[in-house]
């Protein structure tokens, strides 16, 4: 009985074993594997393609690496030529006008408080001529209680030698003080750096006489109308002249600040306060006849052009 038992249960052991396999090789073998390399295959062909795909979009929309991107307009190289057009030689390129022109400009004329009374003063220029070569008129001049202390004009022919200077040669004719005379003059003018308007100019006079004298201007913008204007000027004699109350060596100095406010660009009045030095021989002849060696007083006037 017990061997029949053992034998039956051999037999359904063995009935049963088949449908167990096949249920367990369904949840945990691996599917066959030709039609699993297919699929994989198909897959990453798929991505590879896309990847692909898409790093051509990228590229074409401009988001590649630099090294890769093209830019859209690419720059020439600099040239010589370029250079030479954006930075033209002034002082061998210049374009003369050849027509003739004119310019007349009183820079100072003016009134001042003196202390017995009152004094005019004036400064002028004027030129004809074309940019390269011009006629020039200089004249300046001081009148002291209705009596002229002071005038001279100049004749010179002028030539630009750069485009911020020119020499200048010519005529000098003092009318006051002490009687009349004539110098030869030589001289430089122009704009010197940070914009400092200076005349240098260098006189041969009878006798052996010489003089020289130079000037110096700046203009402070405060505003676009508003212009502050300092002024020096400098007169040296190489002999004396006690006809004339001048001694030789440096003579006066003469510094000047004027306020002006431009209505126009051609109308301007100011009002300033200028002060004159005198120094050597003569100051000395200034104390000899009773003059005061110093001086500072208060002006106002207009400074105008056409």
């Amino acid at each position: 009985m017990t061997g029949l038992r053992s034998l039956l249960a051999c037999a359904l052991s063995l009935a049963l074993a088949p449908a167990w396999a096949q249920d367990h090789s369904h949840h945990h073998a691996p599917p066959p594997s030709e039609p699993k390399a297919t699929a994989t295959h198909d897959h990453a062909s798929m991505d590879h393609a896309a990847h692909q795909q898409g790093a051509v979009d990228h590229a074409a929309m401009g988001h590649g690496t630099p090294s890769q991107a093209a830019p859209v307009e690419p720059i020439p190289t600099l040239t010589d030529a370029d250079r030479a057009a954006a930075f033209p030689d002034l002082a061998h390129g210049m374009h003369h006008a050849p027509e003739r022109n004119s310019f007349v400009m009183f820079d100072r004329l003016e009134a001042v408080d003196l202390d017995h009374g009152r004094g005019e003063a004036w400064e002028a220029q004027a030129w004809i001529g074309s940019d390269l070569n011009r006629l020039w008129l200089r004249s300046e001049g001081e009148r002291e209680r209705g009596h002229t202390e002071a005038a001279d004009l100049e004749v010179l022919y002028g030539r630009s030698v750069t485009p911020w200077w020119d020499v200048v040669a010519g005529l000098k004719h003092d009318f006051k003080p002490g009687r009349s005379r004539d110098w030869a003059a030589f001289g430089v003018q122009g704009l010197a750096p940070y914009k400092f308007e200076v005349s240098a100019t260098a006189y041969l006079g009878e006798s052996g006489a010489t003089a020289a004298t130079v000037e110096a201007e700046y203009e402070v913008l405060l505003t676009n109308r508003l212009i502050l204007q300092p002024r020096v000027e400098v007169e040296a004699f190489g002999k004396d002249d006690p006809a004339r109350g001048i001694g030789s060596g440096l003579s006066t100095v003469e510094a000047g600040l004027r306020l002006r406010y431009e209505f126009t660009r051609r109308f301007a009045p100011y009002v300033g306060v200028a002060w004159e030095r005198a120094y050597g021989g003569t100051a000395d002849h200034r104390r000899d006849d009773g003059e005061a060696v110093e001086d500072t007083h208060l002006v106002a006037g207009v400074r105008l052009w056409f």
